[in-house]
């Protein structure tokens, strides 16, 4: 086989002799380094240029690492990575052709192909990447290492999950798997919504709160989370995530989470935890906000909208409705990513696409839920009947011309599905999520499968959230409604349980009562 340069500008600066012998070096798979250096003066740089040349040449000749097996149930390293350390800094511009004098400098250069797409990757290993594979290989305890460095457990966590992204580490398969045996996967549907690669807290911290909705579907008076309470709650979050092999969110809500005197302080544990957070609540002012952002920004804000200014009001407050919008333009000044979510009846349906059109430049994301006749909100009256199937269909077709419009609720799938469309995720990512990659925290420890309806699993100051996770109560919850057991859907959808339960049907027996699926069964798009 011939052996091509992968230096042209350097091959360029070496007589044909010295050539030829960088040639023999890499094609006989000798140590080039050792053997450039035989000929060279001792302060040259190309002995170091030439073994940085031969694990690119290597690494090259390998198969495709894309596919590999991870099957594995510990982190380990990317098979394919090599680490070259060298004494010049800039070597890797050589490499890329630019007409560079390398520095005097000790470096470690990774080269590696990406696990998923078999990308060639080459990079200076900053510390960070080097303590990282250190930990790997060495299998040290984050929480060792983090008190060595007198940095909070989380940027270590952080340092592995980064090598991670970048494929320079492998991450085992994600624990958080559907028993196959309890969902019926339909001809279409893809298998990888049984396995989330995810964990969501949604934490209500406090009930305080400083509206007082129409539809609130909770106004119990609870004592807020103790702070060392919450401190040890986030604790077992990120316990809970690294066993199961997954990233951790935690949706910061209430209540307004900005009115607990210990908000800042449980927001900052949960970064330093390197649990991903965001905020569901109220509008605050700039200086709240840039305190908040001060610490991390959140990944994003999600705040509330029922409708154009007349029924939102109506619903959420006199001046809410500019509240909000102003909000809005605070966090897109501020970079942080805006949610809009409205809660949706058979009142406000009909401004759900111009509220949408409204929003187009002034929110990054739109969508709604179905309410769940709980609480205040039994008053009212939830979106059922052929007036929601065409609704729906509206929807899907406003989408194809409004960038912030989302698809939460389950039961779209079905529309999807009948217009041979592809299927998403659904409410959670995997149809209704409840008690699977998605679990909600009362002030009082109370730990519910779903927080828009009663659907208690265990109280996290009795039982661990391990315990509580894989509990029968918990696991019924993840089977979803007996109805919904043979359904094709059933892995992207099971309705909305909360609706079923305020309609008075037991969620756990009976369907979505706004569900519309047909037996019929055609291909669709994955």
């Amino acid at each position: 086989m011939e052996v091509k340069t992968l230096c042209p500008v350097t091959w360029s600066m070496l007589s044909s002799e010295d050539q030829l012998r960088r040639r023999d070096a890499l094609a006989h798979g000798t140590d080039a380094r050792e053997y450039v250096r035989s000929f060279l003066p001792a302060d040259s740089w190309l002995p170091d240029l030439a073994a940085i040349e031969q694990a690119n040449y290597q690494l090259r000749l390998q198969p495709q690492v894309a596919g590999l097996d991870y099957s594995h149930d510990k982190t380990r390293l990317n098979p394919s990575l090599e680490v070259v350390e060298v004494a010049w800094r800039g070597l890797l511009d050589v490499i890329e052709g630019k007409r560079i004098e390398p520095q005097p400098g000790v470096e470690f250069l990774l080269f590696w192909r990406h696990p998923r797409s078999g990308v060639f990757r080459s990079e200076a290993a900053s510390p960070a990447d080097l303590l990282a594979l250190k930990m790997i290989v060495e299998e040290r305890d984050p929480r060792v290492v983090a008190d060595a460095n007198t940095q909070p457990v989380g940027t270590i966590d952080r340092m592995i999950e980064k090598a991670m992204l970048r494929g320079l580490l492998l991450r085992p398969p994600s624990r958080l798997t559907r028993l196959a045996e309890d969902f019926f996967i339909g001809s279409g549907i893809s298998p990888k919504f049984l396995s989330s690669p995810a964990f969501t807290l949604q934490w209500h911290i406090t009930q305080k709160c400083d509206l007082h909705c129409r539809h609130c579907y909770d106004r119990s008076d609870q004592a807020d989370i103790a702070l060392d309470q919450g401190v040890r709650l986030l604790d077992q979050m990120r316990d809970f995530c690294l066993n199961h092999n997954v990233y951790g969110q935690v949706s910061f809500s209430g209540g307004n989470p900005f009115l607990h005197p210990d908000f800042f302080a449980l927001y900052r544990a949960a970064v330093e935890r390197n649990l991903m957070v965001g905020i569901l609540g109220n509008p605050v002012s700039k200086e709240r906000l840039q305190n908040l952002i001060a610490i991390e920004p959140p990944a994003f804000y999600q705040v509330s909208l029922e409708g154009l200014k007349d029924h939102n009001d109506e619903i959420r407050g006199a001046g809410s409705f500019e509240a909000v919008v102003s909000f809005l333009q605070i966090l897109q000044n501020s970079q942080v990513p805006s949610r809009v979510m409205l809660t949706l009846t058979e009142e406000n349906i009909a401004e759900v696409l111009p509220l949408a059109e409204f929003l187009r430049d002034k929110a990054d994301l739109f969508t709604y839920n179905r309410l769940s006749m709980v609480g205040e909100g039994a008053v009212l009256q939830s979106a059922f009947g052929r007036d929601y199937q065409s609704f729906i269909r509206d929807y899907i077709e406003a989408r194809k011309n409004n960038p912030i419009m989302a698809q939460k609720d389950n039961l779209i799938n079905i529309e999807r599905y009948n217009q041979g469309l592809d299927l998403f995720g659904g409410c959670t990512g995997f149809g209704c999520g409840a008690a699977f990659n998605f679990v909600a925290i009362l002030p009082n420890g109370e730990v519910h499968a779903c927080r828009k309806y009663p659907s208690p699993i265990g109280n996290i100051h009795h039982n661990s959230l391990e315990e509580i996770y894989y509990s029968v109560a918990a696991r019924a919850y993840r089977k979803g409604p007996l109805e919904c057991a043979d359904c094709h859907l059933r892995l992207v959808c099971g309705g909305c349980p909360a609706v079923t339960y305020g309609c008075g049907r037991p969620p756990l027996d009976k369907k979505d009562p706004a569900c519309f699926v047909s037996t019929q069964k055609i291909e669709v798009n994955q």
